[in-house]
């Protein structure tokens, strides 16, 4: 079972549905929708601020989510994919974004709408990425528009996958 801890007086709260790897750890003020799944040595650490997570969320193995004390959050939409062994800090990804593996978002970085961060992208702290948009490298740039409509299914279906893929570990 997940080690999910009580820090502050904040107790997490998991959505129905969601699948927690045995060695994930969930701490303090994070709360989290339905149909999630948080994967091998995943980390989100809700102890000096909020970590907000929507419905249908994959973050995959080795990631990490923290706050700065008091000044930044994470918040992060509904169909999100978090690649295997990211970094977020403090910043908001929106609805249907894909966050390439090995990638770090600093804090007050936001991510819009079915955005997509190439796998081992910095975004610097305060970058604004547009809906659509797809970003890269050390310090990310803009590389180029996404359609919507693409990028919403493959999102749709990355969470479907990894739904299927916790109701494996579910049976054993």
């Amino acid at each position: 079972m997940a080690l999910i801890k009580s820090v502050r007086g904040f107790t997490p709260k998991i959505g129905d549905g969601c699948f927690l790897a045995e060695n994930a750890t969930i701490v303090g003020d994070v709360v989290m929708g339905e149909g999630c799944s948080v994967w091998f040595n995943a980390v989100l650490r809700g102890d000096v601020n909020s970590i907000r997570i929507g419905n249908h969320v994959n973050i995959q193995d080795g990631s990490v989510l923290h706050t700065l004390y008091e000044k930044s959050t994470v918040e992060i939409g509904n169909y999100v994919s978090v690649g295997h062994n990211v970094t977020i800090h403090g910043a908001i990804v929106h609805d249907y974004a894909l966050i390439g593996m090995g990638a770090t978002l600093l804090d007050h970085a936001e991510v819009g709408e079915g955005a997509i961060v190439a796998a081992g992208s910095l975004v610097l702290g305060k970058t604004r990425i547009g809906p659509y948009e797809v970003w890269g490298g050390v310090p990310a740039k803009f590389i180029k528009k996404a359609e919507p409509e693409q990028t919403n299914e493959i999102n749709r279906k990355i969470a479907h996958n990894y739904a299927m893929y916790a109701s494996w570990y579910e049976q054993e």
